[in-house]
This record gives structure tokens, sequence and C-alpha cells, in this order.
């Protein structure tokens, strides 16, 4: 089963290579690394999720790949990830097994219009220091932030510039993340469950927002868990077991 896994606003997915170390051989982990950023480094950075979301789904259907899959995407990297998974829907390719989202709102109840105007490299450098997500020796150094706060900027762009549409829930089940400490309310976590046909989880684990790091044990537990019952139906109806 492939885990389809992208990054959190500033970040490559590229955080995410460490899971295979960590995960079953039968998970197959895919860093799916946005435009402007590791290995797309010389691709301009987007600021438009929707245009962003159908040009990674337009990548994805071109593979033509029939493995089983999962997208995980945790803050704005879970936004996205939904929006690549309409988008594949939309293009004829199966809707994943699974979609799992991790410290970020639903859709319909998020609120970007603290974003929709670029921040300076002040403000970054606050929210940054407000999200506990980044060492302050990399706050202190002008060569990592001179890198890091174009991409960051472009991302809290992208949440600013988010349009829920009303579509048909996803018929995959959804299921939810959330740190104990973030600011994320539980009740936006909850709100995914509005975004599905199918079965709701909402799972919260001690931390802040980047509870995905200093939980990293536990969530991953949960992800295999979670994959291996939905694994289950498909080898049983495949004659293995």
């Amino acid at each position: 089963m492939r885990l389809i896994c992208l990054p959190y606003a500033g970040g490559s997915a590229m955080i995410y290579a460490r899971w295979r170390r960590v995960l079953p051989v039968w998970i197959d982990v895919v860093p799916l690394e946005l435009p402007g950023r590791g290995m797309r480094m010389d691709e301009p950075l987007q600021a438009d999720p929707a245009a962003l979301a159908d040009q990674l789904a337009a990548e994805l259907a071109g593979e033509r790949w029939t493995t089983p899959y999962v997208m995980f995407g945790h803050s704005l990297g879970g936004l996205i990830a939904f929006e690549v998974a309409h988008g594949l829907l939309a293009r004829g390719v199966g809707q994943p097994e699974m979609l799992l989202v991790s410290g970020t709102e639903a859709p319909a109840v998020r609120d970007g219009s603290r974003w929709r105007e670029p921040l300076g490299d002040d403000a970054l450098r606050e929210e940054l220091t407000r999200l506990k997500g980044t060492p302050q020796e990399a706050l202190q150094s002008m060569e990592i932030m001179s890198h890091a706060l174009p991409i960051l900027r472009a991302d809290f762009l992208m949440c600013g510039n988010y349009v829920h549409r009303q579509r048909p829930p996803l018929s995959c089940p959804v299921h939810v993340f959330g740190g104990d400490s973030d600011e994320t309310r539980r009740e936006a976590l909850e709100a995914w469950r509005d975004e599905t046909s199918a079965g709701f989880g909402l799972d919260m684990l001690p931390g802040d927002h980047f509870f995905i790091h200093s939980q990293q044990a536990e969530l991953l537990s949960r992800i295999t868990a979670l994959l291996a019952r939905q694994r289950s139906p498909r080898l049983a109806a495949a004659g293995v077991g």
C-alpha cells in the first residue's frame, strides 16, 4: 500500500523519508514534494492551493499506478491532500483507501483570513516561534531563514487563498489526528466528518502543533494499525490470509 505524504507549511516532504525506516515494509512511503523545495527547488513556488492540487493530481494520475494508496498530510499538507484526492477522483483515478489528515481544521470551517496578505520576515519569524516547530538556532541563522522565509510566505498565502468548494463527500474513510495542546480546536477537527460518507475517526495525541515529531512513534503505530485494518479485506478478497 502506498502512503503518499504531503508536508506542512514551510516544510519539505522529505521529512517523511525517516518514516520508511520505521513503518512495515508493506507500506510504501511516498513523500510528495511541492514546487520550490527539495528536488523541485527550481520550480516556482505556488500560492494558489487549487492550482497546486490540480498540478499534483495530474502528476499522480499520469503515473498510471495500480497499487492501493492512502494520503496523509499535516497542517497545510492535510488540506492539499484532501484537494488532491478530489482531483484524482475527477480524473477517473480510484480514490484513496483512506484520507489521513493531521493538525488542520476541516475545509468547511477553516478561517484563513489572517493569511490573505503576504507576511513580512519579522511576522513570519513570530509565527515560527509561536508554532514551536523551529529550533532557535535556525531562527537566528540568516542563511537558513533566507531560504525558508520565501517558502513559508507562499505557503501561508496558500492558507489564506483556500476556498472550500461544495462537492459530494469522499466515499473513503477519513481519520484525523490532533495535538491536545494545539490551538486547532477539537470541534474543527471533528468537522472533517462531513467530508466523508464512509467511516470517520479522531485521535488526540499529547503535544502542540508539531506532535507529529514529538509523538512520531505513537502516530506511526496508529497509522500502521489503521492501514492494516484497511488492508485486511483486500487480502481476504484476493484469497490471501
